[in-house]
């Protein structure tokens, strides 16, 4: 049973820090009061919780080395989502997380996440 487990466990922490790695230069929108709006005129997709427990609600990471989201240009999020699905970007616990999503419900999310403040310059260097 351990051996089980372990096996489960090891694909998150492995790429958790390739995630980490991957996030580090990710084009930001200039949202700010602009993205505040936007997001309270919007939704939560119903598929947030899945991406909200690592990337937060919000689009702001409360671990390190999880990529914040917050602001960043939703044509950028719906194309990465869509090449971490294929198999493009080739990390396993994004290609997991997004099996069951389908198009319209990534550009839901993307809309979400770019909609949301961008996050603050003290919090961006955790």
């Amino acid at each position: 049973m351990p051996l089980r487990l372990f096996s489960r466990i090891l694909p998150f922490a492995v790429t958790v820090p390739l995630l980490a790695a991957c996030s580090r230069g990710l084009p930001n929108s200039s949202g700010g009061s602009a993205n505040r709006e936007a997001a309270a005129e919007i939704h939560p997709p119903a598929q947030l919780g899945l991406c909200a427990a690592c990337h937060g609600s919000d689009g702001i990471a409360r671990q390190a080395g999880i990529p914040n989201l917050a602001g960043q240009h939703e044509a950028y999020l719906f194309q990465a989502m869509r090449e971490y699905k294929s198999g493009t970007r080739n990390v396993a616990l994004m290609r997991s997380a997004l099996g069951p999503i389908d198009g319209q419900q990534m550009r839901a999310l993307a809309h979400w996440y770019a909609a949301q403040p961008p996050c603050p310059e003290s919090m961006a260097t955790k």
